[in-house]
């Protein structure tokens, strides 16, 4: 079955020619203009992804993507903004997007963007990848896609999920940003390394004691991230 791609931006000539480009490499496009249509069209077209506009009438895409992930709906987002200050682009991720496009854009680099997604999406775990991980007091079913800490079920984006099993399997090795976004995002061209530093920081939020002084992700300064074990510190008697 052809995958499906929700584009929502307010400018016909935009979203035709998204469209357009989509439909020549196989994919089932159904576009919207304002923010309020996604909820019907999600409801009726079931898309496998969504093309998203930052500035939309009605409901904007920072309103759109966090309304979703509010109601536990994690398909794919890729957030389009004509602003080139990195808060407009920080906010998108923030609010759940999985990766941003500034305006004008390459319709061959969104492609390859939307492939990237849809190749990690479908990878599914082999023999060797299915069995549980287990660092400190994090425990990953990588089949079942569940974390818990302490025993205790944590909700991650697919993305968050991801990037935290690429970090478990890499454990102790320091990776840049790059590695991360060429293992975990699947990029093979240079991407912008914030979508890393800003999805670091969500997970941190969601596993660390304390996100501030975390004990498992490690930033190595000018280099990357680096997974490790915590240190059992002794109860003296």
């Amino acid at each position: 079955m052809k995958k499906k791609i929700l584009v929502v931006d307010d400018e016909p000539s935009i979203s035709m020619l998204i469209e357009f480009n989509l439909k020549l490499v196989g994919y089932d496009v159904h576009c919207v203009y304002d923010g309020e249509a996604v909820f019907d069209a999600i409801q009726q077209f079931r898309p496998d992804l969504i093309v998203l506009d930052l500035m939309l009438p009605k409901m904007d895409g920072l309103q759109v993507c966090r309304k979703l992930r509010n109601q536990n709906n994690l398909v794919p987002i890729i957030m389009l903004t004509a602003m080139q200050d990195l808060s407009d682009k920080i906010a998108g991720l923030d609010n759940g997007a999985d990766d941003y496009m500034t305006k004008p854009f390459s319709p061959q680099e969104l492609i390859s963007r939307i492939q990237a997604i849809m190749r990690r999406l479908q990878a599914l775990p082999s023999a060797s990848d299915s069995a549980p991980v287990v660092i400190g007091d994090i425990s990953i079913q990588p089949e079942g896609r569940e974390v818990t800490v302490k025993g205790k079920p944590i909700e991650l984006t697919p993305k968050e999920f991801e990037l935290l099993l690429f970090l478990c399997k890499h454990r102790g090795k320091v990776l840049s940003r790059q590695q991360l976004l060429h293992g975990v995002w699947d990029y093979h061209f240079l991407g912008d390394t914030r979508i890393v530093d800003v999805h670091i920081s969500h997970l941190r939020d969601k596993i660390e004691t304390n996100a501030r002084n975390p004990e498992y992700i490690v930033t190595v300064r000018n280099v990357g991230y680096k997974l490790t074990e915590p240190v059992v510190k002794e109860v003296l008697a």
